[in-house]
């Protein structure tokens, strides 16, 4: 059985206004420490054997959860007479780890199905995995770097240099495998988790980054802690675990969440469209999971490489992060089946399943994201999104210049919008309300 470990010794000192003279992990959100919402996930996901780590004021801690009895658990303790880092500590409990074992970051709140995290990690033979995800302020956190497999490649951290760069951050949710701790041996006591462990084994092929959408969230300033309270409050957490089922907005890429300008085969050619950011803020802020859908044909025609293509998409995030907005996932098709363009890749002139009007890319979504295709919507600027909205018995949405009308698609009458922020105004934000 896997066994979680919480590393609860830090002193909030970016937080301390808000709860001073208690260990960080023991502030509460909306009357309950964040320590105890890490256990009840921890328990939900069939998790009952803890250990906690405290150092700094530690026994209030323990004098609240005790033998984790009364919570429904069990827990034990480790307490650092000097700071040992985010990772010393776990040298000093290695024999009462288990072959594989959750780390959790005492200053995080989650709701995570954690057994697809674990399915995931164990798929791979990992040393370690990494709880991924994008979020509003990516500017200043830790970002993940990662190849076509999610392994992870580079570590970008946050006073490092970046020009584009996927939103993919490091949530604070690990699952280790012991092998990891045996096999790297820090010569000193104080050890830091992703300094001395993590990355100088990047290098061996053994270290993922597990993306989820879910709910994982630092309440590090008081500014996101007041958000965890609200998030918490209303339900979104909660809704945010895969074990539920998902609302989506499947967006276009071109004509609605950038410029329509003929075909983009430069980073340099991409602008986002007038307040795209702000309409994708609206879909972060309400839940529903924001996913491009797009036809990527340059890939086909040999205009474009798979690796120029995914620099594209790194500049689209990095402009939308750099506004606070961002997107949970991006499904393109590189297919195009017509022939006769100079240098076009044979490979790929096929008839698929993913081209749209097709609707292959929102299925593939729907899946590895359990959502619930039926109250989910499907929006761009072309009869072909519609149609493939339609095919996957999504809601479709048009972006046209008779705003305000419907058109038709697929024998369907289509709503018309100005722009994707029409649209999330008019739509996204009604239903955020009445959830």
């Amino acid at each position: 059985m896997i066994k979680a470990v919480i590393m609860a010794g830090g002193k909030g000192t970016r937080i301390s206004s808000l709860a001073s003279g208690i260990p960080k992990p023991m502030i509460p959100i909306n009357g309950k420490p964040v320590l105890e919402y890490q256990i009840e996930c921890l328990k939900k996901n069939g998790i009952f054997d803890i250990i906690i780590v405290t150092g700094h004021l530690g026994h209030i801690i323990q004098d609240y959860f005790l033998d984790g009895v009364k919570f429904g658990c069990a827990v034990s303790y480790y307490t650092e007479d000097a700071p040992l880092g985010s990772a010393g500590a776990l040298y000093k409990i290695q024999n009462a780890l288990s072959d594989d074992f959750l780390l959790i970051n005492g200053d995080i709140i989650f709701d995570v199905d954690i057994s697809r995290f674990i399915e995931f990690h164990r798929g791979r033979n990992a040393l370690a995995s990494l709880a991924a995800h994008p979020n509003s302020h990516p500017f200043d956190s830790a970002l993940l770097e990662t190849d076509s497999e999610s392994r992870v490649i580079s570590w970008i951290n946050k006073e490092d240099p970046r020009e584009y760069y996927k939103n993919q951050v490091n949530a604070g949710l690990h699952i280790i495998s012991k092998k990891l701790i045996q096999n790297t041996k820090p010569a000193q006591e104080k050890i830091d988790l992703d300094r001395d462990i993590l990355k100088p084994n990047i290098a061996s092929g053994g270290i993922y980054a597990y993306s989820t959408p879910e709910y994982i969230k630092d309440m590090g300033t008081p500014e996101r802690y007041y958000q965890v309270e609200s998030d918490i409050k209303s339900g979104l957490a909660q809704r945010k675990n895969l074990s539920n089922k998902q609302r989506a907005v499947f967006i276009d890429r071109d004509g609605t969440i950038t410029r329509l300008d003929g075909f983009v085969t430069k980073t340099e050619q991409l602008k986002l469209n007038d307040r795209a950011a702000d309409a994708l803020k609206i879909i972060n802020e309400s839940g529903f999971l924001a996913i491009v859908i797009t036809n990527q044909p340059v890939i086909a025609r040999g205009e474009c490489t798979i690796k120029e293509l995914e620099a594209i998409h790194r500049k689209m995030e990095s402009d939308l992060g750099a506004s606070g907005a961002y997107l949970d996932d991006i499904f393109y098709c590189p297919h195009h089946p017509d022939r006769g363009f100079e240098g076009e890749r044979p490979e790929y002139k096929i008839e698929c399943e993913c081209r749209k009007p097709k609707p292959g890319m929102i299925l593939a979504a729907a899946k590895k994201y359990n959502i619930d295709l039926s109250q989910s919507y499907m929006i761009g600027d072309d009869k072909r999104d519609a149609l493939a909205g339609i095919a996957a018995r999504c809601r479709p949405a048009l972006i046209m210049k008779s705003a305000g009308v419907k058109t038709e698609a697929g024998g369907h009458d289509v709503p018309v919008y100005d722009s994707l922020y029409d649209f999330a105004v008019k739509v996204i934000a009604p239903v955020k309300k009445s959830s």
